[in-house]
């Protein structure tokens, strides 16, 4: 998938455009106006998809060749669909027989294809619940999650690091050997400990930045493939982690 070009100097180009008595804080239109003339936002409505962040997806699998039909998913963080909308077509899950299952505490609208839990995927009670739905362990686990932000940085990053270590535990315990895990992180925010974690049981560790993913946004992506298996006795300390740096669309 290509991402969406400017258009040449010769097109119109009609852009939405926030009046600055509206009401909102200046940095609220800001962001509001960058948001309606995204292009990426634009294309997701013509498309049918949830949320731009479908494209973050579907560009990282056109890429790594992580989905495959007859797969089984599960989905972090799912709210509001896309990522979710994105798994059901490529491994061809259907109403009758779902393969994907996506956990959030904020509602959202059914996904053709999927089964969406409407609980906290921090509540003790997930897991196994996530294990019942999907009727057997997955072939990926794929996180999207992020902690609501305060306006405090240190305190958003923190707490969003929390939901992507609690994500790496989470996929260690569950995946099949041979699967692949997929997390949101933040640039520098990666501590060698995770990284050593994810490299003593996957076989590849790697961050990758979609073309989707704002120029402008400190957003990465976590790509672990190839699990390892659960191995009794492997050493948590003493490991050095080495991983690959991909700057996709930076």
């Amino acid at each position: 998938m290509k991402k969406p070009e400017k258009p040449t100097s010769g097109a119109r180009v009609l852009r939405t455009k926030i009046k600055k008595k509206s009401g909102l804080k200046e940095s609220s239109r800001r962001w509001l106006e960058r948001h309606m003339n995204d292009p990426y936002v634009q294309r997701s409505k013509a498309d049918g998809y949830r949320s731009r962040a479908a494209y973050k997806l579907t560009e990282i699998d056109d890429k790594h060749k992580l989905l495959k039909p007859g797969m089984k998913i599960i989905d972090l963080g799912a709210a509001p669909g896309g990522w979710c909308q994105v798994a059901v077509a490529r491994v061809k899950s259907t109403a009758e027989a779902p393969r994907v299952v996506g956990i959030d505490y904020l509602e959202m609208d059914a996904v053709p294809g999927a089964v969406i839990l409407t609980m906290d995927f921090l509540d003790d009670e997930a897991p196994a619940k996530l294990a019942e739905a999907l009727g057997g362990p997955p072939d990926f686990v794929m996180s999207d999650m992020a902690a609501p932000t305060t306006g405090h940085r240190r305190t958003d990053h923190l707490r969003t690091m929390h939901l992507c270590e609690v994500a790496v535990d989470f996929a260690i315990s569950v995946l099949k050997p041979g699967g692949h895990f997929l997390t949101k992180t933040f640039q520098g925010g990666t501590e060698n400990e995770l990284l050593g974690q994810l490299k003593r049981h996957f076989r590849t560790v790697q961050h990758v930045k979609p073309p989707a993913s704002r120029d402008e946004s400190v957003e990465l992506y976590l790509l672990a493939k190839h699990f390892k298996g659960r191995q009794p006795g492997i050493e948590d300390a003493d490991v050095e982690p080495e991983t690959d740096r991909e700057q996709d669309g930076e």
